[in-house]
C-alpha cells in the first residue's frame, strides 16, 4: 500500500496491455500510487473508474494537473505530444516508447532540458544487464568473431527492428569502438558476397503473441558465444518502468539513460 505521501503517476494507455502491467505495478509500489490514467480520444472506455476512484480520462493536459510523473508506453506521435504537454506542466516522463527517427529523438533530448526523463527502449533489468555483457563480450572477443542479433516479437509489434535489438546491437558496437550507423546490417538478399569486417547483423521475426526474444551471436571459428532473453510475460518491463519512476521524481532536467537507474552505467 502506498504511503500517504506518495508520487502521483499517470499512466499513458492505462487500459492497454503494457498500462495494465504498470497500473498493477504502481499499486504495489510503497511510494507511487495511481494519479491518472490517459487513453486516445474516443476510447469507448473513457470515463471508466479505475483503482483509487481514478477515472479514464481522454484529455492530457487535465491528466497532467498536479501529478508527479507520467509512465507511457504508446507509440512515438502520442509520446511526443504527451511529453511536450509534461514539459509545459514540469511533470517527470518516463517512457518505453519505440521507432523514433533521429528527428523525434532530438525533440525528446529538447523536453529534457525542461524536465527530467528516461527514456529506453527496454525496461528489464535483465535486458539491460544483457546489454552490459554484449558490450563486455564484444569488447574482450574482438572482431574475429562475427557479431549476429535476432529478435522475435508479437505479431501487432509496428517497429522492426526492436528498440531493444537495436539497444543490443549499440551495445556491441561500442565494446569494439566502431559506429553502429556504418556497421548495421539489416537484411541480406542475394548476392551479398562476403561478410563486411565488424558488420554487426540484426534480423527481425514477428508473430503469435510473442512477448520478446532476444539472441546476442558472436561466431568465431569452431565456436559461438550465445546470450539471450526471452521474455514470457510483460511485468518486468512494467516493474522497471515503476522502478524508473521513483527515482526520477526529483531529479533535475535531463535526459537519464536507464543504466543509470539500474547502477550498469560503470
Amino acid at each position: 500500500m502506498a504511503s500517504s505521501n506518495a508520487h502521483r503517476v499517470l499512466v499513458v494507455g492505462a487500459l492497454g496491455r503494457m498500462g495494465e502491467q504498470v497500473r498493477s505495478q504502481v499499486e504495489a509500489h510503497a511510494d507511487l500510487v495511481l494519479g491518472a490514467a490517459l487513453e486516445r480520444p474516443g476510447h469507448p472506455e473513457v470515463g471508466r473508474e479505475l483503482e483509487n476512484g481514478v477515472a479514464v480520462t481522454d484529455d492530457v493536459k487535465k491528466a497532467l494537473a498536479d501529478y508527479d510523473v507520467v509512465i507511457d508506453f504508446s507509440i512515438p506521435a502520442s509520446t511526443l505530444a504527451n511529453l511536450h504537454a509534461a514539459a509545459d506542466g514540469g511533470v517527470a516522463y518516463v517512457t518505453g516508447t519505440t521507432g523514433f527517427s533521429a528527428e523525434e529523438r532530438g525533440e525528446i533530448a529538447a523536453m529534457a532540458q525542461r524536465i527530467p526523463v528516461v527514456h529506453a527502449p527496454n525496461f528489464s533489468l535483465a535486458v539491460n544487464v544483457l546489454g552490459w555483457l554484449s558490450r563486455e563480450a564484444s569488447r574482450r572477443l574482438g572482431p574475429q568473431f562475427d557479431a549476429e542479433l535476432f529478435e522475435i516479437h508479437h505479431n501487432k509489434k509496428r517497429d522492426a527492428p526492436s528498440g531493444t535489438a537495436l539497444f543490443l546491437a549499440e551495445a556491441v558496437a561500442k565494446g569494439r569502438g566502431v559506429s553502429l550507423e556504418e556497421k548495421l546490417v539489416l537484411e541480406r538478399a542475394g548476392d551479398t558476397g562476403e561478410r563486411p569486417v565488424d558488420a554487426i547483423g540484426v534480423q527481425t521475426l514477428r508473430g503469435g503473441d510473442n512477448a520478446g526474444e532476444h539472441t546476442v551471436m558472436f561466431v568465431g571459428n569452431g565456436e559461438r558465444v550465445e546470450l539471450i532473453h526471452r521474455s514470457a510475460t510483460r511485468e518486468h518491463f512494467a516493474s522497471g518502468a515503476v522502478r524508473a519512476a521513483a527515482w526520477l521524481v526529483g531529479k533535475a532536467p535531463g535526459l537519464y539513460p536507464i543504466e543509470q537507474v539500474f547502477g550498469l552505467d560503470d
